[in-house]
């Protein structure tokens, strides 16, 4: 009998070995110059058996980042270094998009060794703490409103990342829009208190997003142009109430540009169907994520609400994760006191079966 796991997918134009996604993860490793170096070549290709990997959030501009040693996109060292990562991924047979993520209000000046805008939809700051240099909670700074004629040239920070991907070899890239990030603050109205055709209303909350997708499709093709979602994720601020009446008209004006994929955490909300609501709204793959094992994740798969799983936290401890699936093998655990320090220790050195 086949497993569905290892059947493949095409995602838009990205075609994939098996179904076993490997989730963005920030692990704090990027070199000067938030240049992904030697030890983030071995890291990405030592997992390259998944049908696709997403590489952790990559700031598109200066005022992208708000952690620390998280890569970038925006300069051409920057490209030079993932341009190994995708070489890396690539001669092992694996397929590789990166998440571009633009931090918004979610900034700890330190962590970012240079200055730069501190912007959000709207001047509130974040009103949890984020780790500094050294791991210690800090608060975050206070941002600046984006001025709506600003948002053209936001627009273009955006492609120009995109194309820088694919100029360093990447298959993809993914926008993330989840988890209190600059689009999750357009989105949601604890964060986003505007006046303007970008504030108020769902339908004025979900355009920026959408202009977004709609810039990157342009920039390199819709069927190479992913997003990710969380409806429902408090993380970093975000009220979490009725998260369909925001996520639904979201994905539904999204779905009309032909994108690749939808990437979703699903919170598992008492109150809301999550994996349902998408596919009432969006026509494309879906891949489904959060805390899935693989019986959970075939079941999904077998049952027609997901196109693809991912999995982050199994893939830290175990690179070779889909062997270990196919194999029924134990599944290593990883060392989360090293989840963001260490270099090698806790990030390439665990070890294949």
């Amino acid at each position: 009998m086949s497993d569905s796991l290892f059947s493949p997918v095409a995602l838009g134009e990205i075609e994939l070995a098996n179904r076993i996604v490997m989730a963005p993860m920030t692990r704090d490793r990027a070199g000067p110059g938030d240049v992904p170096g030697d030890i983030m070549v071995e890291y990405y290709a030592q997992r390259a058996s998944a049908g696709m990997i997403v590489t952790e959030g990559v700031q598109p501009s200066p005022a992208g980042k708000g952690y620390w040693r998280t890569p970038g996109i925006h300069s051409a060292e920057q490209i030079a270094g993932w341009r190994r990562v995708a070489d890396a991924v690539h001669a092992r047979g694996g397929r590789i998009v990166m998440q571009l993520m633009h931090c918004g209000r979610v900034v700890v000046p330190a962590n970012r060794g240079f200055d730069a805008d501190v912007i959000a939809p709207s001047a509130l700051p974040c009103p949890v703490q984020v780790p500094g240099p050294d791991g210690t909670p800090m608060d975050s700074a206070m941002p600046r409103a984006i001025a709506a004629a600003e948002v053209p040239a936001l627009l273009e920070e955006y492609a120009q990342a995109a194309r820088n991907a694919v100029a360093a070899g990447m298959d993809g890239v993914e926008l993330h829009c989840a988890s209190g990030y600059l689009i999750n603050q357009f989105l949601n109205p604890a964060s986003n208190q505007r006046e303007d055709e970008f504030g108020g209303s769902v339908e004025n909350r979900i355009r920026f997003p959408n202009m977004v997708l709609k810039a990157l499709a342009g920039a390199i093709g819709a069927g190479r142009v992913g997003f990710r979602i969380s409806p429902g994720n408090p993380y970093n601020g975000m009220d979490p109430a009725d998260p369909a009446a925001t996520f639904g008209p979201f994905v539904k004006a999204a779905d009309a540009l032909g994108l690749a994929f939808l990437h979703v955490v699903d919170m598992g909300l008492p109150e809301l169907d999550t994996l349902a609501l998408l596919r009432a709204n969006f026509s494309g793959p879906i891949i489904a994520n959060n805390n899935l094992k693989a019986d959970s994740a075939r079941a999904l798969l077998e049952a027609g609400k997901a196109e693809a799983v991912s999995f982050g936290r199994a893939f830290i401890a175990n690179p070779d994760l889909a062997e270990r699936i196919k194999a029924g093998a134990a599944l290593a655990k990883p060392d989360f006191s090293l989840l963001y320090t260490g270099e090698e220790r806790g990030y390439t050195d665990y070890p294949a079966l």
